[in-house]
């Protein structure tokens, strides 16, 4: 397993969820100087970040005579915190899946992670959610709630004697 602080995961899934991958502009929960510098040195250390040119100002990690320079997200860095890549096969299967009033979800949240594992032929059990999100089963059990508030038709059955929950068509 691997082992990140609080401010790296922070900074990761932070990252994750932004169209360019920048781990900056930090967070409002993580305060400047906190021990930032540090957990980008070590993420870039790691690999979980690289550091390359950047046009945005909001972004700049460090500027060298008139380039600026931002640090980024990498596919392990990602993966580190248990995020993955768009497949495009992956947003097909769930727009065929779920029904067509359902919203789109933002590609790399937790609850896209979610759609995609239940909108698999076998779906999903309880524990698979609960170890693609990291979260407590009962926040596994709301989001489950709230994606069939958006839309979801949502089935329940068994699976190897265990509860498994599959995005079903609606209708």
């Amino acid at each position: 397993m691997i082992r990140l602080s609080d401010t790296q995961r922070i900074l990761l899934s932070c990252a994750s969820q932004r169209s360019n991958g920048s781990l900056l502009p930090l967070p409002a929960m993580i305060r400047p100087g906190g021990g930032t510098s540090r957990a980008m040195a070590a993420l870039l250390r790691q690999g979980f970040a690289h550091e390359r040119e950047t046009g945005e100002p909001a972004a700049t990690h460090r500027v060298d005579d008139d380039i600026r320079y931002g640090v980024f997200i990498t596919a392990a860095g990602a993966a580190a915190i248990g995020v993955e890549p768009e497949d495009p096969g992956a947003a097909n299967a769930v727009a065929v899946a779920g029904s067509p009033a359902a919203p789109a979800t933002r590609p790399h949240s937790k609850t896209a992670t979610i759609i995609t594992l239940l909108a698999r032929a076998q779906g999903a059990t309880a524990a698979e959610l609960i170890e693609a999100t990291g979260w407590l089963p009962h926040t596994t059990r709301a989001a489950l709630t709230g994606i069939r508030k958006k839309g979801h038709a949502i089935d329940r059955g068994k699976r190897e004697g265990v509860t498994c929950y599959r995005i079903v068509e609606a209708g």
